[in-house]
């Protein structure tokens, strides 16, 4: 840095390769229009030989390190790549002046680290993004916004099943109307039906939360397959096709976390979890009570942040592992929640309303009928 003397000059790293992709750091030490800022940007290498219509999702996260650790800066950001948009990064990522803050070493050098993770574009189902040590780090930073996000839905959901009493006694009686077989179909979905909207809703492009959000989806999907009664021939079915539908998206790391994260935390974490409402049958997903029932229980049964004070006296390790499970808890619930509120909402109430429209065209034809054979009974008499 100490050589660095032209407004104009800038640094390039050596290309390294992830997730199939080459990449390189560029810093502007006294450029890119904020001459009082160290600029710091991910590039992609090469391009200018880019095809038209290249073009990936990456989280990645950009380190300046400080002699001392606490210090260090850290910055996180998710961005699609393309051959437009071939690099992104922070024009103000740090003041001159503090740079000299135990960020350059005796030698007179800036040391800088980047974390990058290849994300899949087209997304169809919740997916695991990130590496064991990646999420890990991320969970530290973001956890208060990642917890909020499936609290406010199912809080949003709760109170969507308890407004309007009228509505839902009509429901009621609908569903108690209906006989067994009837109500069995009802109370089943398609995964791939189900999983789609999931996606739908919580992958927001450009979140730097996304990615943490999907990927405990993934996890608490694992938890409901884990937690069904064809358990270990579920997970191992999914998890198959997940290496299949990911094996040319994703760096070969997330997967072989995957395969090598231990059988006996994913079976300790699965028994200290709350009884599930929503269990897996192939396919599908399943009901695992009266619908109805599983409605009051919905809206009875704490949140998890309504269960008490979460006390934590793990640190280090143990403690990333507690909020791991915990993420995981609220993930599996949320789809729970989705799974309920889609079927409820969609399956049971659409089959309520067709019921309701073919009575009313009834009720019209027959109407019909009797005024035109009261009109029949007139002309007869005269």
């Amino acid at each position: 840095m100490s050589e660095v003397t032209s407004k104009e000059s800038e640094i390039r790293s050596n290309v390294f390769e992830v997730g199939g992709h080459q990449w390189s750091i560029l810093v502007y030490p006294k450029r890119c229009e904020v001459p009082t800022h160290l600029s710091l940007f991910l590039c992609v290498a090469n391009c200018d030989k880019l095809l038209p219509g290249w073009n990936h999702f990456a989280q990645f996260t950009i380190s300046m390190v400080n002699k001392d650790p606490k210090k260090s800066k850290h910055s996180d950001t998710l961005h699609k790549f393309g051959k437009k948009e071939h690099d992104w990064g922070w024009k103000k990522c740090m003041e001159l002046p503090k740079l000299h803050d135990g960020f350059i070493d005796e030698y007179g050098s800036l040391t800088i680290m980047a974390q990058v993770q290849v994300i899949r574009d087209r997304v169809d189902r919740p997916f695991p993004c990130l590496d064991v040590h990646y999420r890990r780090e991320l969970v530290r930073v973001y956890l208060k916004e990642v917890e909020p996000i499936f609290l406010s839905f199912m809080k949003e959901k709760r109170s969507k099943l308890m407004e309007d009493k009228t509505r839902w006694e009509s429901l009621c009686a609908f569903w108690l109307g209906m006989d067994q077989k009837s109500r069995r179909e009802m109370s089943r979905e398609k995964m791939d039906v189900i999983l789609k909207l999931v996606v739908k809703h919580f992958y927001i492009k450009k979140e730097v939360t996304s990615s943490l959000v999907m990927d405990f989806l993934f996890h608490g999907l694992n938890s409901l397959v884990w937690s069904s009664t064809t358990q270990e021939k579920i997970l191992h079915t999914i998890t198959r096709q997940m290496g299949k539908l990911l094996k040319d998206d994703l760096d070969s790391s997330i997967l072989n976390a995957l395969e090598e994260e231990p059988k006996k935390e994913r079976e300790t974490d699965v028994k200290n979890l709350s009884d599930p409402i929503v269990s897996v049958d192939k396919d599908m997903f399943v009901l695992v009570d009266d619908a109805m029932l599983l409605r009051e229980k919905a809206v009875l049964e704490p949140l998890p942040d309504e269960s008490g004070p979460q006390i934590r006296t793990e640190v280090g390790k143990d403690g990333e592992r507690e909020d791991e499970k915990r993420l995981t808890e609220f993930a599996r619930r949320t789809l729970e929640v989705f799974i309920l509120d889609h079927i409820l909402c969609n399956k049971v109430e659409g089959a309520y309303k067709e019921a309701i429209a073919l009575k009313m065209q009834e009720e019209l034809i027959r109407e019909e009928e009797e005024e035109n054979l009261n009109k029949r009974r007139v002309k007869s008499t005269k």
